[in-house]
Order: structure tokens, then sequence, then C-alpha cells
């Protein structure tokens, strides 16, 4: 009887074996989780019993390999282990799924982390926080962004950076100048739809501090405003000498940012002194005028009679760009005016001055002579 045992326990040791082992040609067998379990139950169940003295000395002397109770568990946890891969793979500890969960947070948090991004126009420079930037003249062209007191975008050049020219006037009619440091600003935000800060002129005497993304960093310099710009996307159309400083010889489109700022003790923006100049043309009956050379750009201008008379406001001229028309009333007396000029920054300008003067042609009424003594 013990005997048909320990033959029925060999046998099953060969089936678990057999059904674990690899196969001809070397890959492990699969074996199912139900498959497995059933093997174990049954050497187990087989087991139970504890085996007598006489059985194990009859196993022996019959020379036959008997599978122990301790080898038999051994083979049943084998078996167990024998779990194929594809039942392996969904299976995920609670650890694992926590690291993958980490990891997917990880990603999350990093994503979350990298600053926004900017303009495709902006990617395309290759630009960093610092100003410091590759491709520097190949900035993508994009509609200027207005911001509080300035904007961003374009930032280009309409001069020479080697012979670095003075400003010839441009469109805000101030001829030839002294001046330097000059730009032209962006009539549009849009392309026609006339929201830029140029204003028909009014930004026109205006300086603006401009700053720009180079290979070597953040690059500034401040301009004063006495042309208009011809380009859809243009931002600042720098002169010769304020490009030069910015790109050096690389000249192109960059990307930059301007606010408008005074124009007081800046160096390259003053021309000669502040002065009123009348208009070729003009008349006693008809006459306009402009401020060269001025603080800021004008926000208004004022005719005053000394002896008290209600002030006048100036209209400012549609069409031809930063001129101001004065009443013929005015220019056909000698009675004194004081006309009075107002900024967009810092303290009004005051001339005392007779009326018939404005009437003059091309007169250069400067400050410095026609002050409130």
């Amino acid at each position: 009887m013990h005997l048909r045992r320990l033959d029925f326990l060999f046998c099953v040791g060969l089936l678990v074996f057999w059904a674990c082992g690899d196969s001809s040609d070397g890959t492990p067998v699969t074996v199912s989780e139900e498959s497995s379990s059933s093997i174990g139950e049954v050497v187990s169940s087989s087991l139970s019993a504890p085996e007598s003295s006489s059985a194990k000395s009859a196993s022996s002397s019959s020379g036959k390999s008997v599978v122990s109770s301790s080898s038999a568990k051994t083979v049943a946890s084998s078996s167990s282990a024998f779990v194929s891969s594809e039942s392996q793979k969904p299976a995920t500890s609670s650890s694992e799924k926590a690291a993958e969960s980490s990891s997917v947070a990880d990603l999350s948090s990093s994503a979350k982390s990298l600053p926004e991004s900017s303009s495709s126009s902006e990617k395309l420079a290759g630009s960093s926080d610092n100003g410091v930037c590759t491709k520097c003249d190949s900035y993508t062209a994009a509609d200027p962004v207005l911001v509080e007191n300035g904007g961003k975008g374009s930032v280009t050049t309409y001069g020479s950076v080697k012979d670095k020219e003075t400003s010839l006037g441009g469109a805000c009619n101030y001829g030839q100048t002294n001046i330097q440091y000059y730009a032209a600003i962006h009539v549009n935000v849009s392309p026609g739809d006339d929201k830029g800060p140029w204003d028909g002129g009014a930004a026109c005497g205006g300086c603006v501090h401009v700053k720009a993304k180079t290979p070597d960093g953040w690059k500034e310099v401040t301009v004063r405003i006495t042309d208009r710009c011809p380009d859809a996307n243009c931002g600042v159309d720098l002169g010769g000498a304020p490009a030069s400083d910015i790109m050096g010889n690389l000249v192109g489109r960059y990307y930059g940012e301007w606010e408008f700022v005074s124009c007081e003790g800046v160096k390259g923006v003053w021309g000669d002194s502040t002065s009123i100049w009348v208009k070729e043309g003009a008349s006693t009956f008809w006459s306009i005028i402009q401020v060269r050379n001025p603080k800021d750009m004008v926000k208004k201008i004022e005719i005053r009679g000394v002896d008290g008379a209600d002030a006048l406001t100036l209209d400012m001229v549609v069409g031809t760009e930063n001129f101001w028309t004065v009443p013929p009333e005015i220019l056909q007396t000698d009675k004194q005016y004081s006309v009075v000029v107002s900024y967009r920054s810092g303290t009004d300008d005051e001339w005392i001055l007779k009326g018939s003067e404005l009437a003059v042609p091309e007169a250069n009424l400067y400050l410095y002579e026609h002050r409130k003594e």
C-alpha cells in the first residue's frame, strides 16, 4: 500500500517537473495560474499524512527516487513561481503603482514649472529670460503688442550702423537735425488699424527707452521719435547710432520691448535748444507751428493773452503731422501772448512773444530768448 503511494508521489513529481520545465527548444513552458494551483493542491493533499518508517526503508531498499515531503513542497512552490510572463505583466505591486504615480506627477510638475510659451516668434529667436538669444537678428515678423506706457515686438533699423547719420526729421517734419539717437514708431497694431502710438504725429518728439535681446543679453538705448514706421510689423525702427549700439554689424529684426520716457537729461536726443518753429508759407492769414527739441511728446499748446484774456487751445493739424494751427486773429496783432506747451511728462514750457511773430515763415523762436522775465 505504501509502495503504491510512493509511486503516486513519484509520478506527481514527474508531472510537476514536466509541466514546469523547459520545452525542447529551451523556451520556458507557460503554465497558467489555474493549472499551477491544481498541481500544488494535489501534491499537498497527497503528502498530508506522515509516512511510516517502514515505507521509508522500503523505498530506500528498492533504490527508487522518492519525493519526500519537503521536496514535494519545494516543487509545488516552484510550480507556482513558474506562472507565465503573460500573466505576471499586468500584476503591479502597490509600491510599483506608487512609483508610477510619482513619475507621472513629476512629469506633470516639470511641465508646469516650465516657463509659459511666449509667442512663436520668440521661440524662433531662441530667447531666454536674461535676454540672451541665438539667431537674434531673425525674429519672425509679428504685430507689435501694446503694454502700459509702451510695447513689445520687432526692433529694426533704417539707418546705417557704419555712418551713423543724424536724423533728417522724418515724418515729424523736423528737417535736418543734429539728433543722433532717433527712431520711428509703429502706426498700427494690426495692419491698417491706426491704433499704434504714432497717433497722427502726436508721438513726435517723445523719447522711448528700447531694450532688445542679443547674443550678449539685453542691450538698451534711449531714442527720440522723429518718424513713423513704414513696416506693417514694425515696433520701433532705430536710426543708425542706436541700432549699432544694440545690433553691432549684425543688422536685422530683433525682439525688443520699449517704454516712453522723458527726454530731459538724455544724451544724443537733443539737436538744439527747445524752440517754436513756424512752417514755411506762413502769413498773417495762415500759420501752423511745431515744437522742436521738446522735453517729451507735446500733449497740448495753449495761447493765453498776457492781459488776462481766456486761453485758446490750438488744434493739431490733420494730415500735416506734428503741427498746430494758429488762429488768424492772433497772427494779425503785435499784442503779447503767453504760449504754454504741455508735455506728456515733466513741467510745461512757456514763451512770451508777439502774435505777429507766429506769422513769420520759418521763424525759429527759441525758448531761452522768449522766457517770461
